[in-house]
């Protein structure tokens, strides 16, 4: 199983996952870069994974569709909204794609069909604008409680599942979660470590679940140092992360 970070647009991410019977595309923001990637290989695309409805994760589906024919699968909960699907999955469907289990979780929030792709013989997950490094999306269609019902499914997952997540937002991420933890030693490390990469021009959008917990303030609202911050010790987790999400919005 290999999986290939492809950069698309100015800042979003697109992933090709190779596996036993054929390759996979998880979102497709322009299909140019897509295509180069698959050539640049030799491979086929044989299904194509929609995690929402945005168009900056789905404007390459119809040239991709038509170059390769692949299989397009989404959201049912968006299908109205989204490029024609030939699957439309819901959260708690498991199937198989290109030899990999698939397990899809509804993880609403950013948009209220968003869902995220989980392949747990790969060890990887696919969270697009939910779950992002050092980060999450912003909360359009639902609501902050949605949000943090979601990102705690994705929490519950293996400390040792990759988090592929759908923009290069790592720096300013890290920026704002020092401002909410500042004496967060494991997260000094790791912008250090983000700010180099990006200066290599590499991308940081990719993270180990254990490392998110340790650093990620969106699913660290029972940390005391943000608490006593924040002023909220005796607050509900979901309370926490409503004030850290508004304070990002307003960062």
């Amino acid at each position: 199983m290999e999986i290939v970070t492809v950069p698309c647009l100015s800042d979003n991410y697109a992933y090709l996952v190779k596996g036993p019977e054929g390759v996979c595309l998880i979102d497709a923001p322009e299909a140019a870069p897509i295509i180069a990637a698959l050539e640049a290989r030799g491979w086929g695309l044989d299904t194509l994974l929609i995690t929402h409805r945005h168009h900056d994760h789905v404007e390459g589906v119809a040239a991709l569709r038509g170059k390769y024919g692949c299989t397009v699968l989404g959201p049912a909960a968006e299908a109205d909204k989204l490029p024609p699907l030939d699957t439309a999955v819901e959260g708690g469907a498991a199937l198989t794609v290109s030899g990999l289990r698939l397990e899809v979780i509804a993880v609403p929030g950013h948009t209220l069909g968003h869902v995220a792709f989980y392949m747990p013989e790969a060890e990887a997950v696919f969270t697009a604008d939910s779950l992002m490094a050092l980060g999450c999306g912003r909360v359009f269609e639902g609501t902050p409680d949605m949000m943090w019902d979601s990102l705690s499914r994705l929490a519950a997952l293996p400390p040792q599942t990759m988090v592929y997540s759908g923009h290069e937002y790592t720096a300013s991420n890290a920026r704002f979660a020092l401002t909410i933890e500042p004496g967060n030693e494991a997260l000094k490390l790791r912008a250090d470590a983000i700010a180099k990469a990006r200066a290599e021009g590499q991308p940081t959008a990719a993270c180990m679940l254990s490392e998110e917990l340790a650093t990620n303030p969106f699913l660290r609202p029972d940390s005391p140092e943000i608490r006593d911050l924040l002023g909220m010790e005796g607050a509900s987790a979901a309370e926490v992360f409503t004030e850290i999400r508004a304070r990002k919005d307003r960062f």
